[in-house]
């Protein structure tokens, strides 16, 4: 009995589910079921039917999910076991000098894809449709109106602003001064002191 609490106790402290663990949970949700049977029996209440329903929902949910985190640690002692295998072989190809043997069995696998691309897009070519052709002119045709409209400028009735001709003389010499305050926003403020 030493042994099996001072194995539980361990237990807890290590990662994933271990026997000593699953055992105890187990013999823990037991009693449990005893015990609430027993309330029912003693009681004939509802409460304790659904308190061993819930109990038993949960209890198979936690061997259920021992379970998963057992495979799933079964899965990866078997990616390291293979991992170190691979290891070892690659280990043994640079020892007996094979890697250079082993880049050549690539390069040709990759020179005989390439060659079937080559000869696939080679086979290919494309014959537009009359209808493919109608669209590609309507469109060259929309744009050419649309860069009329808005190179002239007059076919939509509008003129450019004074702002917007003040921003257009503005030369690249005159540096961005997007930082400093301007002084059409100092007068504003000058308009507003004035005004009251």
């Amino acid at each position: 009995m030493a042994d099996f609490t001072s194995e539980l106790w361990n237990s807890v402290f290590t990662s994933g589910p271990t026997p000593t663990l699953l055992l105890a949970t187990n013999a823990t949700f037991a009693a449990l079921q005893i015990l609430l049977a027993a309330m029912l029996v003693a009681t004939y209440s509802i409460h304790f039917a659904i308190l061993s329903f819930l109990c038993g929902g949960l209890w198979y949910s936690i061997n259920w999910f021992a379970h998963e985190i057992q495979q799933a640690q079964a899965k990866e002692q078997e990616a390291d076991r293979l991992r170190k295998q691979k290891k070892g072989r690659d280990s043994d190809w640079k020892t007996k000098g094979e890697v250079g043997d082993s880049a050549d069995d690539e390069g040709e696998d990759t020179e005989t894809e390439g060659a079937g691309l080559q000869e696939s897009s080679a086979n290919m070519t494309y014959e537009p449709t009359k209808e493919d052709e109608r669209v590609r002119s309507e469109i060259i045709d929309a744009l050419k109106a649309s860069g009329q409209a808005n190179m002239g400028g007059a076919s939509s009735g509008l003129r450019p602003s004074a702002s917007t001709s003040a921003a257009r003389q503005r030369r690249p010499e005159d540096g961005d001064r997007s930082g400093e305050i301007s002084s059409s926003t100092d007068s504003e403020w000058e308009k507003v002191d004035d005004d009251r």
